[in-house]
């Protein structure tokens, strides 16, 4: 697994500063009069910082955003970054800073001069975050058997102890969305359906009781949707469901739903050969799941809240199932298949009704990179939600804003689940091209149980992006981790 960079908050050493290599930052203002340490580092540069403060350039620099002095004087570290900031900052200010400084330091040692600054922890948190790189499978030369790590993260505080303790719950947080980064960056050839439980089963060492259910229970249960996606691979289909208890005993958890399609060829209503490369993100509302179970876990969440993800790979063979075969799901409704690329929903609909037929929770949200419509209708900027229940949906909306995570709700209604109707089944597994991600919204609302609040999170254009964002790199972002930590923190934590 991918590990964030070390992050320690210490009080401030001015004498050690000559000495300090990587990159230093500086906190401030332009024009603003530096603090006692950040004078001491002008000092030892003659100057520089200060001029830097001083000057017009920096006056043009956006909050959250730094000017680099490379290589200055009288100092041995390679750069010190100018940052913008005030003192009071916001949580989307602080966090944006620490990513320009983990973007300028490139995986080497950054030490922050934060005096008496707010949101340091913040800051720590988007510089961490931001420092993730996939590099597992890349040669390393005489080092390749000795992985890089990234350089430590020092915040120089006037209130280390209290820093640190605000960063804690949020170290944990950015575990979560480098697991949930790392299995979306993951080629099929090696994070098939096995491997992917063998890392959910490694949980079980934090405290998360893991289950993996093979396909001879997947059988007895009635999981006729979710089976049919795999028959074409020679991979077996897996649900796995993981269990964080610790919330009060009888306290009915919060349901996390993933699709784990490790790879999809689109089966035999085959995908174009353009970008099919891409199809190794299909998993990621089960990535997303996982993440978050290991956030939970790691800043022992006061909450019960159990994730299941539904494991298989969708391939074309003669096995495969067909364009108009009739699946019986678990809960009993027969599906008419009219696309076989539309097999997520397949997953899901058996996934999400065994999570409510043993589990009764107290709300579910599943997650999926579901639909080629939603990055039509939202592009990669926010994803989209669907849901029976306004307060579960308003509470998860503001836990994303709160996160920086964007989220955009969709309308759902009778006219759009009519498109579903099927002459031989009990419904068609896709509506046609118009509304597409309403219409699978719709699908999967079938199998939601009336009295159960219900989120439906369509993140085909978040989970992975061909450009930066502001908290990762381009590749697999770990969208939902942070927003749905929050939820649980706001909603379900007593």
């Amino acid at each position: 697994m991918t590990v964030p960079a070390s992050v320690r908050f210490e009080a401030p050493d001015a004498d050690a500063l000559a000495e300090r290599g990587g990159r230093i930052a500086v906190l401030a203002e332009p024009g603003a009069r530096l603090d006692q340490v950040a004078r001491r580092l002008n000092r030892l540069t003659k100057g520089a910082v200060e001029r830097a403060v001083a000057a017009p350039a920096f006056e043009k620099v956006k909050r959250g955003e730094a000017m680099t002095l490379s290589w200055p004087a009288g100092v041995a570290a390679e750069g010190i970054e100018i940052v913008n900031l005030p003192p009071r900052p916001t949580v989307a200010e602080a966090r944006k800073a620490g990513a320009a400084l983990a973007r300028a330091a490139k995986g080497g040692e950054i030490t922050v001069i934060g005096a008496n600054r707010r949101q340091l922890h913040e800051l720590a948190f988007g510089a961490a975050l931001r420092g993730y790189a996939f590099d597992v499978h890349k040669s390393k030369g005489e080092d390749a058997d000795d992985p890089e790590t990234p350089g430590a993260i020092t915040v120089w505080t006037s209130k280390p102890e209290e820093a640190e303790a605000a960063f804690a719950p949020r170290r944990a947080v950015a575990e979560g969305v480098f697991f949930t980064r790392d299995l979306v960056s993951e080629p099929a050839n090696v994070l098939t359906t096995t491997e992917f439980a063998d890392r959910l089963a490694a949980l079980s060492d934090m405290g998360v009781e893991v289950e993996v259910l093979e396909e001879a229970e997947l059988e007895k249960l009635g999981m006729g949707s979710l089976l049919a996606v795999g028959q074409g691979s020679a991979a077996p289909s897996k649900v796995v469901v993981m269990q964080w208890k610790g919330g009060e005993a009888d306290a009915a958890p919060l349901a996390l739903c993933g699709k784990g399609v490790v790879f999809d060829t689109g089966g035999i209503s085959l995908k174009p050969a353009q970008g099919m490369e891409d199809m190794t993100m299909d998993m990621g509302g089960a990535g997303v799941v996982a993440g978050v179970m290991k956030a939970l876990a790691g800043r022992k969440a006061k909450a019960n809240v159990v994730g299941l993800v539904g494991l298989v790979e969708n391939m074309p063979s003669g096995t495969a199932i067909r364009p108009g075969d009739v699946l019986t799901s678990m809960k009993g409704d027969t599906i008419e298949v009219i696309n076989t690329d539309a097999e997520g929903r397949l997953v899901l609909a058996d996934v999400m009704w065994y999570a409510q037929e043993r589990f009764a929770p107290a709300g579910m949200i599943d997650l999926a990179t579901l639909t080629g419509a939603m990055i039509i209708a939202l592009g990669h900027e926010r994803a989209g939600l669907f849901s029976n229940d306004d307060p579960l949906c308003g509470a998860l909306e503001k836990a994303a804003e709160a996160e920086g995570e964007g989220a955009w709700r969709l309308p759902m209604g009778e006219g759009y689940d009519a498109l579903l109707k099927s002459d031989i089944a009990d419904m068609k597994n896709v509506g046609g091209r118009s509304a597409g991600s309403i219409t699978a919204a719709q699908f999967l609302g079938r199998f939601v149980k009336e009295g159960t609040p219900w989120v439906h999170i369509d993140i085909a254009g978040v989970a992975r992006v061909a450009k930066d964002t502001a908290l990762a790199p381009k590749g697999a972002t770990g969208w939902g981790v942070m927003a749905l930590d929050r939820l649980v923190a706001d909603r379900f934590e007593g």
